[in-house]
Protein backbone atom coordinates (compact mmCIF):
# COMPACT_ATOMS: atom_id res chain seq x y z
CA UNK A 1 0.00 0.00 0.00
CA UNK A 2 3.01 2.85 -0.32
CA UNK A 3 5.16 4.34 1.88
CA UNK A 4 3.91 4.37 5.35
CA UNK A 5 6.62 5.99 6.74
CA UNK A 6 5.72 8.97 5.12
CA UNK A 7 2.36 9.28 6.32
CA UNK A 8 1.89 11.94 9.29
CA UNK A 9 3.26 14.35 6.46
CA UNK A 10 1.07 13.32 4.16
CA UNK A 11 -1.79 14.34 6.68
CA UNK A 12 -0.41 17.58 7.33
CA UNK A 13 -0.39 18.31 3.76
CA UNK A 14 -3.92 16.87 3.23
CA UNK A 15 -5.09 19.01 6.25
CA UNK A 16 -3.42 22.21 4.32
CA UNK A 17 -4.76 21.17 1.07
CA UNK A 18 -7.97 20.84 2.38
CA UNK A 19 -8.38 24.12 3.85
CA UNK A 20 -6.90 25.40 0.69
CA UNK A 21 -9.60 24.31 -1.50
CA UNK A 22 -12.67 24.98 0.79
CA UNK A 23 -11.27 28.63 1.20
CA UNK A 24 -11.45 29.07 -3.37
CA UNK A 25 -15.26 28.01 -2.64
CA UNK A 26 -18.09 29.62 -1.57
CA UNK A 27 -20.05 28.47 1.66
CA UNK A 28 -23.14 28.75 -0.13
CA UNK A 29 -21.26 26.32 -3.09
CA UNK A 30 -20.38 24.19 -0.45
CA UNK A 31 -23.99 24.09 1.26
CA UNK A 32 -25.35 23.28 -1.87
CA UNK A 33 -23.25 20.05 -2.82
CA UNK A 34 -23.05 18.66 1.57
CA UNK A 35 -19.46 19.05 1.65
CA UNK A 36 -18.18 19.56 5.07
CA UNK A 37 -15.21 17.67 5.28
CA UNK A 38 -14.38 15.49 8.20
CA UNK A 39 -11.53 16.89 10.99
CA UNK A 40 -8.81 14.79 10.78
CA UNK A 41 -8.88 13.69 14.22
CA UNK A 42 -12.76 13.01 14.33
CA UNK A 43 -11.69 10.43 11.11
CA UNK A 44 -8.47 8.47 13.13
CA UNK A 45 -11.40 8.32 15.94
CA UNK A 46 -13.75 6.44 13.98
CA UNK A 47 -11.45 4.51 12.06
CA UNK A 48 -9.78 3.05 15.79
CA UNK A 49 -13.74 2.02 16.27
CA UNK A 50 -13.86 -0.01 13.23
CA UNK A 51 -10.47 -1.79 13.98
CA UNK A 52 -11.37 -2.90 17.47
CA UNK A 53 -14.68 -4.11 15.88
CA UNK A 54 -12.64 -6.11 12.92
CA UNK A 55 -9.68 -7.21 15.36
CA UNK A 56 -7.57 -9.47 13.42
CA UNK A 57 -8.96 -10.00 9.64
CA UNK A 58 -7.28 -13.54 8.16
CA UNK A 59 -7.34 -11.18 5.27
CA UNK A 60 -6.35 -8.54 3.92
CA UNK A 61 -9.37 -5.60 4.45
CA UNK A 62 -10.57 -4.40 1.21
CA UNK A 63 -12.01 -0.53 2.01
CA UNK A 64 -13.98 2.12 0.42
CA UNK A 65 -15.06 5.50 1.15
CA UNK A 66 -18.02 6.47 -1.06
CA UNK A 67 -17.49 10.30 -0.13
CA UNK A 68 -13.80 10.48 -0.83
CA UNK A 69 -12.84 14.65 -0.35
CA UNK A 70 -9.39 14.90 0.35
CA UNK A 71 -9.73 11.91 1.89
CA UNK A 72 -9.63 12.17 5.71
CA UNK A 73 -10.77 8.54 6.26
CA UNK A 74 -7.93 6.73 4.58
CA UNK A 75 -5.23 9.16 5.96
CA UNK A 76 -6.50 7.47 8.95
CA UNK A 77 -7.04 4.09 7.30
CA UNK A 78 -3.59 4.36 6.35
CA UNK A 79 -1.88 5.66 9.95
CA UNK A 80 -4.40 3.10 12.41
CA UNK A 81 -3.99 -0.24 9.95
CA UNK A 82 -1.14 -2.24 9.22
CA UNK A 83 0.38 -1.99 5.68
CA UNK A 84 0.01 -5.57 5.08
CA UNK A 85 -3.35 -5.81 6.43
CA UNK A 86 -4.82 -3.47 3.99
CA UNK A 87 -6.39 -5.07 0.50
CA UNK A 88 -7.98 -2.76 -2.04
CA UNK A 89 -8.59 0.73 -1.36
CA UNK A 90 -11.35 2.33 -3.55
CA UNK A 91 -12.77 6.28 -3.20
CA UNK A 92 -15.42 7.52 -5.41
CA UNK A 93 -15.60 11.87 -5.45
CA UNK A 94 -18.00 13.52 -7.64
CA UNK A 95 -16.34 17.23 -7.34
CA UNK A 96 -13.28 17.08 -9.46
CA UNK A 97 -12.11 20.49 -7.41
CA UNK A 98 -11.75 18.20 -3.95
CA UNK A 99 -10.82 14.88 -6.62
CA UNK A 100 -7.94 15.50 -8.84
CA UNK A 101 -5.90 17.12 -6.02
CA UNK A 102 -6.63 13.91 -3.70
CA UNK A 103 -5.71 11.88 -6.65
CA UNK A 104 -2.44 13.59 -6.63
CA UNK A 105 -1.99 13.83 -2.99
CA UNK A 106 -2.29 9.70 -2.50
CA UNK A 107 -0.71 8.44 -5.84
CA UNK A 108 1.72 5.86 -4.98
CA UNK A 109 -0.63 4.50 -2.19
CA UNK A 110 -2.37 2.29 -3.88
CA UNK A 111 -5.70 4.12 -3.89
CA UNK A 112 -8.23 3.52 -6.59
CA UNK A 113 -10.03 7.21 -6.94
CA UNK A 114 -12.65 7.20 -9.13
CA UNK A 115 -14.18 10.37 -10.22
CA UNK A 116 -18.09 9.99 -10.42
CA UNK A 117 -20.81 9.69 -8.73
CA UNK A 118 -21.28 7.10 -6.40
CA UNK A 119 -25.10 6.75 -6.38
CA UNK A 120 -24.84 5.98 -10.27
CA UNK A 121 -22.35 3.37 -9.70
CA UNK A 122 -22.50 -0.46 -9.16
CA UNK A 123 -20.08 -3.31 -8.70
CA UNK A 124 -18.93 -5.35 -12.08
CA UNK A 125 -18.78 -8.54 -9.73
CA UNK A 126 -18.23 -9.65 -6.18
CA UNK A 127 -14.53 -8.69 -7.01
CA UNK A 128 -15.08 -5.47 -6.29
CA UNK A 129 -16.99 -5.51 -2.66
CA UNK A 130 -15.63 -4.38 -0.06
CA UNK A 131 -15.09 -5.78 3.86
CA UNK A 132 -14.81 -2.31 5.08
CA UNK A 133 -16.96 1.42 4.28
CA UNK A 134 -16.49 4.20 5.94
CA UNK A 135 -18.36 7.26 5.38
CA UNK A 136 -19.66 11.19 5.53
CA UNK A 137 -21.68 10.89 3.17
CA UNK A 138 -22.97 14.64 1.53
CA UNK A 139 -25.05 16.72 3.58
CA UNK A 140 -27.71 17.85 0.85
CA UNK A 141 -31.48 18.71 1.60
CA UNK A 142 -33.98 17.35 -0.32
CA UNK A 143 -34.54 20.82 -2.20
CA UNK A 144 -31.18 20.39 -3.89
CA UNK A 145 -31.31 17.39 -5.04
CA UNK A 146 -32.88 17.12 -8.78
CA UNK A 147 -36.10 15.42 -9.13
CA UNK A 148 -34.62 13.15 -11.74
CA UNK A 149 -32.10 11.85 -9.44
CA UNK A 150 -34.44 11.96 -6.44
CA UNK A 151 -36.46 9.58 -8.42
CA UNK A 152 -33.73 7.12 -9.56
CA UNK A 153 -32.27 6.70 -6.10
CA UNK A 154 -35.97 6.22 -4.74
CA UNK A 155 -36.54 3.41 -7.48
CA UNK A 156 -33.25 1.82 -6.44
CA UNK A 157 -34.14 1.45 -2.94
CA UNK A 158 -37.39 0.16 -3.41
CA UNK A 159 -36.22 -2.42 -5.54
CA UNK A 160 -33.21 -3.92 -3.98
CA UNK A 161 -34.21 -3.37 -0.48
CA UNK A 162 -38.26 -3.05 -0.51
CA UNK A 163 -37.61 0.08 1.31
CA UNK A 164 -39.45 3.48 0.43
CA UNK A 165 -37.80 6.50 0.70
CA UNK A 166 -39.34 9.78 1.33
CA UNK A 167 -39.02 12.52 -1.12
CA UNK A 168 -38.27 14.81 1.80
CA UNK A 169 -35.08 12.67 2.80
CA UNK A 170 -30.98 14.28 2.13
CA UNK A 171 -28.88 13.40 0.17
CA UNK A 172 -26.90 11.01 2.82
CA UNK A 173 -30.12 8.61 3.40
CA UNK A 174 -29.54 7.40 -0.28
CA UNK A 175 -25.93 6.72 0.21
CA UNK A 176 -26.38 4.47 2.76
CA UNK A 177 -28.90 2.66 0.79
CA UNK A 178 -26.85 2.47 -1.84
CA UNK A 179 -23.72 1.58 -0.36
CA UNK A 180 -25.19 -1.49 0.38
CA UNK A 181 -25.07 -3.28 -3.16
CA UNK A 182 -21.15 -2.47 -2.27
CA UNK A 183 -21.13 -4.66 1.23
CA UNK A 184 -19.85 -7.95 1.40
CA UNK A 185 -21.81 -10.47 3.73
CA UNK A 186 -20.29 -9.63 7.54
CA UNK A 187 -19.04 -6.38 5.80
CA UNK A 188 -18.34 -3.79 8.64
CA UNK A 189 -20.26 -0.18 7.70
CA UNK A 190 -19.52 2.84 9.11
CA UNK A 191 -21.43 5.76 8.72
CA UNK A 192 -21.12 9.76 10.17
CA UNK A 193 -24.17 11.64 9.31
CA UNK A 194 -26.53 14.23 10.38
CA UNK A 195 -28.42 12.65 13.94
CA UNK A 196 -31.56 14.41 12.32
CA UNK A 197 -32.67 10.90 10.96
CA UNK A 198 -33.23 9.67 14.24
CA UNK A 199 -36.23 11.28 14.50
CA UNK A 200 -37.59 13.06 11.61
CA UNK A 201 -40.14 10.96 9.74
CA UNK A 202 -38.11 10.88 6.59
CA UNK A 203 -35.86 8.91 8.66
CA UNK A 204 -37.94 5.78 8.80
CA UNK A 205 -36.16 4.41 5.85
CA UNK A 206 -32.78 4.43 7.60
CA UNK A 207 -34.48 3.25 10.69
CA UNK A 208 -36.32 0.35 9.05
CA UNK A 209 -32.69 -0.89 7.13
CA UNK A 210 -30.73 -0.26 10.11
CA UNK A 211 -33.57 -2.71 12.20
CA UNK A 212 -34.27 -5.11 9.72
CA UNK A 213 -31.78 -5.21 6.52
CA UNK A 214 -28.66 -5.17 8.59
CA UNK A 215 -27.51 -5.17 12.66
CA UNK A 216 -27.08 -2.43 13.50
CA UNK A 217 -23.73 -2.44 16.53
CA UNK A 218 -24.27 1.14 17.84
CA UNK A 219 -25.12 4.65 17.25
CA UNK A 220 -23.02 7.40 18.72
CA UNK A 221 -24.68 10.86 19.06
CA UNK A 222 -22.26 13.65 19.74
CA UNK A 223 -23.61 16.06 22.35
CA UNK A 224 -25.43 19.08 19.82
CA UNK A 225 -23.58 21.83 22.20
CA UNK A 226 -20.14 20.45 21.03
CA UNK A 227 -20.19 20.72 17.24
CA UNK A 228 -17.87 18.29 15.37
CA UNK A 229 -18.32 20.58 11.77
CA UNK A 230 -16.92 24.21 12.28
CA UNK A 231 -18.67 25.05 9.26
CA UNK A 232 -22.07 23.31 9.48
CA UNK A 233 -24.56 23.26 12.33
CA UNK A 234 -25.64 20.18 12.32
CA UNK A 235 -25.38 17.74 14.69
CA UNK A 236 -23.71 14.79 14.21
CA UNK A 237 -24.11 10.87 14.98
CA UNK A 238 -22.04 7.56 13.98
CA UNK A 239 -23.46 4.21 12.70
CA UNK A 240 -21.99 0.94 13.29
CA UNK A 241 -23.19 -2.01 11.66
CA UNK A 242 -22.53 -5.22 10.21
CA UNK A 243 -23.79 -6.30 6.67
CA UNK A 244 -25.76 -9.93 8.30
CA UNK A 245 -29.03 -10.50 9.63
CA UNK A 246 -30.12 -8.54 13.00
CA UNK A 247 -28.54 -10.62 15.97
CA UNK A 248 -29.96 -11.01 19.59
CA UNK A 249 -27.37 -8.96 20.84
CA UNK A 250 -29.86 -4.92 21.56
CA UNK A 251 -27.74 -1.86 19.96
CA UNK A 252 -25.87 0.10 21.55
CA UNK A 253 -26.40 3.55 22.24
CA UNK A 254 -24.18 6.70 23.39
CA UNK A 255 -24.26 9.71 24.04
CA UNK A 256 -21.38 13.00 24.64
CA UNK A 257 -17.85 12.83 24.93
CA UNK A 258 -16.06 10.68 22.51
CA UNK A 259 -16.77 7.94 20.49
CA UNK A 260 -14.21 5.95 23.07
CA UNK A 261 -15.23 7.53 25.92
CA UNK A 262 -19.40 8.68 25.46
CA UNK A 263 -20.69 10.09 28.43
CA UNK A 264 -23.55 7.80 28.13
CA UNK A 265 -24.47 4.27 27.12
CA UNK A 266 -27.22 1.79 26.80
CA UNK A 267 -28.44 -1.16 25.22
CA UNK A 268 -31.80 -0.67 23.46
CA UNK A 269 -33.85 -3.26 22.63
CA UNK A 270 -34.89 -3.79 19.06
CA UNK A 271 -39.01 -3.89 20.21
CA UNK A 272 -38.42 -0.38 21.54
CA UNK A 273 -36.65 1.04 18.82
CA UNK A 274 -39.34 -0.43 16.35
CA UNK A 275 -41.81 1.43 18.57
CA UNK A 276 -40.57 4.69 19.42
CA UNK A 277 -40.49 7.37 16.48
CA UNK A 278 -37.67 9.29 18.52
CA UNK A 279 -34.57 7.48 18.75
CA UNK A 280 -32.38 10.63 20.25
CA UNK A 281 -33.88 9.67 23.56
CA UNK A 282 -32.11 6.87 23.78
CA UNK A 283 -30.33 7.85 26.00
CA UNK A 284 -29.91 11.86 26.19
CA UNK A 285 -27.58 13.52 28.33
CA UNK A 286 -30.60 14.00 31.19
CA UNK A 287 -30.47 10.26 30.98
CA UNK A 288 -27.25 9.69 32.64
CA UNK A 289 -28.21 9.82 36.38
CA UNK A 290 -30.93 7.36 35.61
CA UNK A 291 -28.88 5.23 33.16
CA UNK A 292 -26.33 4.98 36.08
CA UNK A 293 -28.59 3.78 38.57
CA UNK A 294 -30.27 1.26 36.25
CA UNK A 295 -27.46 0.11 34.75
CA UNK A 296 -28.47 0.06 31.28
CA UNK A 297 -31.73 -1.60 31.74
CA UNK A 298 -34.44 -1.25 28.59
CA UNK A 299 -37.46 -1.81 31.06
CA UNK A 300 -38.31 1.76 32.08
CA UNK A 301 -38.49 3.12 29.34
CA UNK A 302 -40.36 0.40 26.95
CA UNK A 303 -42.79 0.70 30.27
CA UNK A 304 -43.43 4.22 29.97
CA UNK A 305 -44.26 4.52 26.56
CA UNK A 306 -46.72 1.48 26.91
CA UNK A 307 -48.28 2.98 29.17
CA UNK A 308 -48.73 6.28 27.96
CA UNK A 309 -49.43 5.38 24.35
CA UNK A 310 -52.91 5.61 24.51
CA UNK A 311 -52.90 8.55 26.55
CA UNK A 312 -54.27 11.75 25.33
CA UNK A 313 -52.05 14.32 23.60
CA UNK A 314 -52.09 17.79 22.08
CA UNK A 315 -52.97 17.01 18.70
CA UNK A 316 -56.06 15.47 19.89
CA UNK A 317 -56.96 18.93 22.05
CA UNK A 318 -55.36 21.62 19.32
CA UNK A 319 -54.99 21.90 15.65
CA UNK A 320 -51.32 22.98 15.00
CA UNK A 321 -50.55 24.77 11.89
CA UNK A 322 -47.24 27.07 11.54
CA UNK A 323 -47.75 30.66 11.09
CA UNK A 324 -48.33 32.57 8.03
CA UNK A 325 -45.57 32.06 5.36
CA UNK A 326 -45.65 35.60 2.87
CA UNK A 327 -42.93 34.74 0.72
CA UNK A 328 -41.67 38.41 1.39
CA UNK A 329 -41.76 39.72 4.51
CA UNK A 330 -39.74 42.86 3.62
CA UNK A 331 -42.92 43.62 1.56
CA UNK A 332 -45.66 42.50 3.05
CA UNK A 333 -45.01 43.22 6.87
CA UNK A 334 -45.01 46.49 7.65
CA UNK A 335 -44.15 49.00 11.21
CA UNK A 336 -46.66 51.88 11.67
CA UNK A 337 -44.41 54.12 10.26
CA UNK A 338 -44.24 51.86 6.91
CA UNK A 339 -48.20 51.85 6.86
CA UNK A 340 -48.60 54.93 7.11
CA UNK A 341 -46.30 56.08 5.05
CA UNK A 342 -47.96 53.57 2.21
CA UNK A 343 -50.97 55.51 2.56
CA UNK A 344 -52.68 51.65 2.48
CA UNK A 345 -56.11 51.33 3.49
CA UNK A 346 -56.56 50.36 6.77
CA UNK A 347 -59.14 47.60 5.99
CA UNK A 348 -56.12 45.55 4.67
CA UNK A 349 -53.34 45.67 7.22
CA UNK A 350 -53.79 42.87 10.13
CA UNK A 351 -51.80 43.13 13.23
CA UNK A 352 -49.07 40.43 12.82
CA UNK A 353 -46.82 39.29 15.73
CA UNK A 354 -43.29 40.45 15.37
CA UNK A 355 -40.43 37.57 15.48
CA UNK A 356 -39.75 35.93 19.02
CA UNK A 357 -36.17 38.05 19.54
CA UNK A 358 -38.68 41.02 19.44
CA UNK A 359 -41.83 39.77 21.49
CA UNK A 360 -40.55 40.67 25.18
CA UNK A 361 -43.33 38.85 27.07
CA UNK A 362 -45.21 35.47 27.03
CA UNK A 363 -48.35 37.07 27.74
CA UNK A 364 -49.60 39.44 24.52
CA UNK A 365 -52.23 42.09 25.66
CA UNK A 366 -54.55 44.28 23.56
CA UNK A 367 -55.65 47.59 22.86
CA UNK A 368 -59.16 48.23 22.33
CA UNK A 369 -58.62 47.79 19.13
CA UNK A 370 -57.33 44.09 18.94
CA UNK A 371 -53.42 45.29 18.26
CA UNK A 372 -51.02 44.17 20.15
CA UNK A 373 -50.20 45.99 23.20
CA UNK A 374 -46.34 45.59 22.49
CA UNK A 375 -43.42 48.05 21.72
CA UNK A 376 -42.82 46.61 18.19
CA UNK A 377 -46.19 46.93 16.21
CA UNK A 378 -46.67 45.38 12.96
CA UNK A 379 -49.17 44.83 10.54
CA UNK A 380 -49.71 42.30 7.40
CA UNK A 381 -50.39 43.71 4.14
CA UNK A 382 -53.41 41.37 3.52
CA UNK A 383 -55.76 42.27 -0.28
CA UNK A 384 -57.77 40.22 -2.18
CA UNK A 385 -59.58 43.13 -3.87
CA UNK A 386 -58.59 42.47 -7.96
CA UNK A 387 -56.40 44.68 -9.58
CA UNK A 388 -58.67 46.53 -11.67
CA UNK A 389 -61.03 46.92 -8.44
CA UNK A 390 -58.24 48.43 -6.46
CA UNK A 391 -56.61 51.23 -9.03
CA UNK A 392 -60.21 52.35 -8.83
CA UNK A 393 -61.53 52.47 -5.06
CA UNK A 394 -58.32 52.16 -3.28
CA UNK A 395 -55.76 54.14 -5.50
CA UNK A 396 -52.96 54.47 -3.06
CA UNK A 397 -53.23 50.53 -1.54
CA UNK A 398 -52.75 50.15 -5.97
CA UNK A 399 -49.70 52.16 -5.69
CA UNK A 400 -48.22 50.37 -3.02
CA UNK A 401 -48.94 47.08 -5.08
CA UNK A 402 -47.13 48.69 -8.11
CA UNK A 403 -44.13 49.10 -5.97
CA UNK A 404 -43.98 45.72 -5.40
CA UNK A 405 -44.28 45.01 -9.28
CA UNK A 406 -41.50 46.77 -9.85
CA UNK A 407 -39.11 45.37 -7.21
CA UNK A 408 -39.94 41.96 -8.35
CA UNK A 409 -42.00 40.72 -5.37
CA UNK A 410 -45.11 39.59 -7.41
CA UNK A 411 -42.70 36.93 -9.20
CA UNK A 412 -41.87 35.54 -6.09
CA UNK A 413 -42.59 31.60 -5.66
CA UNK A 414 -45.45 32.05 -3.29
CA UNK A 415 -46.83 35.47 -4.82
CA UNK A 416 -46.89 34.31 -8.71
CA UNK A 417 -48.84 30.90 -7.30
CA UNK A 418 -51.02 33.68 -5.37
CA UNK A 419 -54.56 35.37 -6.82
CA UNK A 420 -53.92 37.77 -6.92
CA UNK A 421 -50.32 38.09 -6.08
CA UNK A 422 -50.94 40.15 -2.87
CA UNK A 423 -53.59 38.26 -0.95
CA UNK A 424 -52.51 36.13 2.06
CA UNK A 425 -53.79 32.76 3.37
CA UNK A 426 -56.65 33.39 5.76
CA UNK A 427 -55.83 32.47 8.96
CA UNK A 428 -57.67 33.28 12.10
CA UNK A 429 -55.59 34.62 15.19
CA UNK A 430 -54.32 32.17 17.46
CA UNK A 431 -54.92 32.05 21.23
CA UNK A 432 -52.19 29.86 21.91
CA UNK A 433 -48.60 29.77 20.10
CA UNK A 434 -45.01 28.47 20.36
CA UNK A 435 -41.96 29.17 18.96
CA UNK A 436 -40.20 26.48 17.17
CA UNK A 437 -36.81 27.14 17.30
CA UNK A 438 -34.62 28.37 20.33
CA UNK A 439 -31.94 26.95 22.38
CA UNK A 440 -31.90 25.72 26.20
CA UNK A 441 -30.27 27.85 28.40
CA UNK A 442 -29.81 26.40 32.25
CA UNK A 443 -31.92 23.73 31.66
CA UNK A 444 -34.91 25.88 30.50
CA UNK A 445 -37.00 24.91 27.20
CA UNK A 446 -36.33 26.33 24.28
CA UNK A 447 -39.31 26.95 23.02
CA UNK A 448 -42.13 29.69 24.36
CA UNK A 449 -45.45 29.03 24.99
CA UNK A 450 -47.59 32.74 24.39
CA UNK A 451 -50.86 33.85 25.40
CA UNK A 452 -52.29 35.65 22.89
CA UNK A 453 -55.17 38.05 23.65
CA UNK A 454 -54.82 40.34 20.64
CA UNK A 455 -56.08 40.30 17.03
CA UNK A 456 -52.36 39.13 15.85
CA UNK A 457 -52.07 36.76 13.44
CA UNK A 458 -48.08 35.08 13.26
CA UNK A 459 -45.65 34.40 10.97
CA UNK A 460 -43.98 31.12 10.22
CA UNK A 461 -41.52 31.42 13.00
CA UNK A 462 -44.34 30.40 15.31
CA UNK A 463 -46.65 27.58 15.32
CA UNK A 464 -50.17 28.24 15.90
CA UNK A 465 -52.39 26.66 18.37
CA UNK A 466 -56.40 26.33 18.08
CA UNK A 467 -58.31 24.60 20.01
CA UNK A 468 -60.37 21.60 18.41
CA UNK A 469 -63.01 20.44 20.87
CA UNK A 470 -65.98 22.44 21.81
CA UNK A 471 -65.35 21.78 25.70
CA UNK A 472 -62.23 23.29 25.21
CA UNK A 473 -63.13 26.26 23.09
CA UNK A 474 -65.81 27.23 26.15
CA UNK A 475 -63.01 27.10 28.19
CA UNK A 476 -60.63 29.63 26.32
CA UNK A 477 -63.79 32.18 26.12
CA UNK A 478 -63.51 32.80 29.65
CA UNK A 479 -60.03 35.02 30.10
CA UNK A 480 -59.42 32.52 33.52
CA UNK A 481 -59.94 29.65 31.41
CA UNK A 482 -57.41 30.83 29.08
CA UNK A 483 -54.71 31.42 32.05
CA UNK A 484 -55.38 28.21 33.11
CA UNK A 485 -54.71 26.40 29.85
CA UNK A 486 -51.80 28.15 29.05
CA UNK A 487 -50.06 27.89 32.34
CA UNK A 488 -50.93 23.68 31.61
CA UNK A 489 -49.39 24.24 28.28
CA UNK A 490 -45.77 25.95 29.43
CA UNK A 491 -46.05 23.34 32.61
CA UNK A 492 -46.18 20.83 29.42
CA UNK A 493 -43.58 22.45 27.82
CA UNK A 494 -41.05 22.71 30.32
CA UNK A 495 -41.51 19.15 31.60
CA UNK A 496 -42.01 17.48 27.89
CA UNK A 497 -39.94 19.08 25.77
CA UNK A 498 -37.14 16.62 25.57
CA UNK A 499 -39.15 14.10 24.11
CA UNK A 500 -39.99 15.30 20.84
CA UNK A 501 -38.55 18.22 18.09
CA UNK A 502 -35.11 17.95 17.14
CA UNK A 503 -32.08 19.11 17.70
CA UNK A 504 -29.10 20.82 15.63
CA UNK A 505 -25.28 22.04 15.98
CA UNK A 506 -24.39 24.20 18.79
CA UNK A 507 -27.57 23.27 20.62
CA UNK A 508 -30.69 24.80 18.61
CA UNK A 509 -33.54 22.95 18.82
CA UNK A 510 -36.97 22.86 16.64
CA UNK A 511 -40.08 21.43 17.04
CA UNK A 512 -42.17 21.45 13.99
CA UNK A 513 -45.89 20.87 14.41
CA UNK A 514 -46.49 17.17 14.57
CA UNK A 515 -43.96 16.91 17.34
CA UNK A 516 -46.12 19.29 18.94
CA UNK A 517 -48.52 17.42 18.97
CA UNK A 518 -47.22 13.95 20.59
CA UNK A 519 -46.61 15.91 23.67
CA UNK A 520 -48.90 14.54 26.01
CA UNK A 521 -52.32 16.47 27.04
CA UNK A 522 -52.82 15.32 30.72
CA UNK A 523 -51.83 18.74 32.45
CA UNK A 524 -54.55 19.89 29.83
CA UNK A 525 -57.08 17.52 31.01
CA UNK A 526 -56.99 18.03 34.78
CA UNK A 527 -57.77 21.90 34.23
CA UNK A 528 -60.08 20.97 31.61
CA UNK A 529 -61.66 17.61 32.06
CA UNK A 530 -64.40 17.25 29.24
CA UNK A 531 -61.78 18.89 26.89
CA UNK A 532 -60.48 15.11 27.02
CA UNK A 533 -63.65 13.41 27.02
CA UNK A 534 -63.42 13.06 22.73
CA UNK A 535 -59.77 12.35 23.09
CA UNK A 536 -60.00 9.83 25.12
CA UNK A 537 -62.61 7.94 22.93
CA UNK A 538 -60.35 8.59 20.01
CA UNK A 539 -56.84 7.34 21.25
CA UNK A 540 -54.11 8.63 19.31
CA UNK A 541 -51.04 6.79 18.37
CA UNK A 542 -47.40 7.87 19.26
Amino acid sequence: MGDVGRLPRAEQRREHLQAQLDALKTQRDRNVLGQFATPGPLATEVVKSARALLGTPSDQTAFMDPAFGTGAFYSALLDVFRADSIGAARGFEIDSHYGQPAASLWEGTGLRLDLCDFTSQRPADDGDLVDLLICNPPYVRHHHIEHRMKRRLAAAAQRSLRIRVSGLAGLYVYFMLVGHRWLKPQALSVWLVPSEFMDVNYGSALKDYLLNRVDLIRIHRFDPAEVQFGDAMVSSAVVWFWNRRPAGDAPEFTFGGSIAAPRVRRRIDRSVLRDDPKWTRHPSAADARSVARTSGSTAPNGASRMRRRHAPVLADLFVIKRGLVTGANRFFVLTEAQARASRISSRFLRPVLPSPRHLQTDVVEADPDGVPDIGKRLFLFDCRVPPEELHRTEPTTAAYVEQGEATGTDRGYLASRRDPWYAQEHREPAPFLSTYMGRSLEGRPPFRIILNKSKAVATNVYLMLYPKTPPLSKAIRLAAGRELVWRALRRTMEAEWRRNGRVYGGGLHKVEPGELGRLPADRLIDVCPEAGRDAVRQPTLL
